[in-house]
């Protein structure tokens, strides 16, 4: 029989799961039993690339100790979900928890890839029984924390994700932090092999003399592990003196810098909550990257009664320092579903009534502008061509314009020499006769192509 790791012990239906210790870290190995946790989804290519100099932007998803709804690999029933659908938005998507080997649940890598996204899993140790474990592969010779950093590697290119957040949070005996830059450069090292674009990124906690203290910066007792791998989470209580300081040491490397921002606000820290944008402008002023960290908070502070329109409200109140990307590849098809609904539709027609959860099926998600006053968008659960949702375009056109368009997406790649452009919709509180809707597609060099030879279907509203 598979172990029981790989299905609910109540449902039996498969789920992701992640590994306890140092024991179950070095005896794992590939299984078929769980081949239905390997990505089918590529990591799409996107504009600009993540290794461009551009400040980027993670997220790191931190929810009541994970693995809840979205473990079941074939989705659930759940009503009213958790989902993250800002991809464009975004650089690199965490999937954390206190596990010791935290694999993220294949539903999120899916949805992640197919927008572009990388995601990574990870890797932490706590308390006492943390420095049991770095004191068994890291204090001694360097074949203990070789086969460690082998098998982080060797998980990450099985399960087709994108690298891993290293968190050491506990003090480390001389011997095991001599030997943490070398794991850690070796790790880096076995993930870039074994994962094209694969990343390892330090959290800021233990410094090089072992003792366990935050810096919420870069600083000379921390750069020595900075130095060994991709980039650096800080902790969240600085001040902007502390940017400061960063810019200056990070040189060249200033945008491996993730500065963290806890949307819950805890600690000594600048803002949370809807007063995030404070904190990133800081960040941004100093051209360095940022971690939002728990940005589920809409979710969990807020309820889950009108979860969309607040994270609409959140990720709006952000779009101001938050670079967005560029599809780059063709062909580009998308019903904008989310990967969860109150029903179920197939070709505009409900197929199957109550409440669904799968963000596999999550499909590509395209720019979501909040202008007051003028037209927006937002997720439509009550109608949809095919899945859970649809996209919803609602507002105010103002008086005297005939025209106004939202943006959708941004591509970034040579216009070919024909392009097909299609769309369904369907309209609502307008008559056909008052209203036109039309594809516009705007290039560098030609200006406008604007299309408005829209034909409906027969019976669409």
């Amino acid at each position: 029989p598979a172990p029981a790791r790989h299905f609910d012990t109540s449902t039996t239906e498969p789920i992701s799961f992640f590994l306890s210790g140092l024991e179950e870290l070095l005896a794992w190995q590939p299984d078929g039993n769980d081949d239905f946790n390997i990505s089918a989804v590529p990591l799409a290519k996107r504009q600009p690339p993540l290794h461009s100099k551009r400040p980027r932007t993670l997220v790191c998803h931190d929810m009541r100790g994970g693995y809840l709804e979205d473990r079941f690999i074939q989705g659930s029933a759940t009503r009213n979900p958790y989902v993250f659908y800002h991809w464009r938005y975004i650089d690199i998507f965490v999937y954390f928890s206190h596990h010791t080997v935290t694999i993220p649940p294949v539903c999120w890598t899916n949805a992640a890839h197919r927008n572009g996204v990388p995601v990574l899993g990870t890797f932490i140790t706590e308390w006492t029984d943390g420095e049991k474990l770095c004191e068994a592969f890291l204090a001694g010779g360097a074949e203990a924390y070789r086969a460690v950093s082998e098998q982080l590697a060797r998980i990450a290119q099985h399960y087709r994700f994108d690298g891993w957040l290293v968190n050491i949070e506990n003090t480390l005996s001389a011997a095991a932090v001599a030997n943490l830059p070398l794991f850690l450069r070796h790790l880096t090292a076995q993930v870039h092999s074994a994962v094209p674009g694969g990343l390892v990124i330090w959290y800021d906690s233990v410094l090089q003399n072992g003792a366990l203290r935050w810096q919420n910066e870069l600083s000379e007792d921390n750069r020595v592990f900075f130095d060994a791998c991709d980039g650096l989470f800080t902790n969240y209580n600085w001040k902007e003196e502390h940017l400061e300081r960063t810019r200056g040491l990070a040189g060249p490397r200033h945008t491996d810098i993730y500065v963290g921002i806890d949307v819950f606000a805890r600690g000594d820290v600048i803002v949370g909550g809807f007063d995030t944008d404070k904190s990133l402008r800081l960040i941004r002023r100093h051209g360095l990257s940022a971690a939002i960290f728990a940005p589920g908070w809409v979710y969990e502070h807020l309820g889950e009664e009108n979860f969309l329109h607040n994270e609409n409200k959140f990720w709006g109140s952000l779009a101001e320092y938050l670079p967005t990307h560029s599809i780059c590849t063709l062909p580009l098809a998308t019903t904008f579903s989310l990967g969860m609904g109150t029903s179920r539709f197939l070709d505009g027609k409900e197929e199957e009534a109550g409440p669904w959860y799968d963000l596999s099926a999550q499909e590509i998600q395209p720019l979501y502008p909040e202008r007051e006053g003028r037209l927006s968008t937002s997720c439509c659960l009550q109608d949809a061509w095919c899945g859970g949702s649809s996209l919803r375009v609602e507002g105010t056109i103002p008086p005297g314009e005939e025209r106004v368009a939202i943006r959708l997406f941004s591509l970034q790649m040579p216009a070919p020499p024909k392009l097909f452009l299609t769309l369904l919709y369907k309209l609502e509180g307008w008559h056909p006769d008052e209203l036109a809707v039309a594809l516009e597609l705007t290039t560098w060099d030609s200006g406008t192509c604007y299309e408005g030879n829209i034909t409906s279907l027969p019976g669409e509203d």
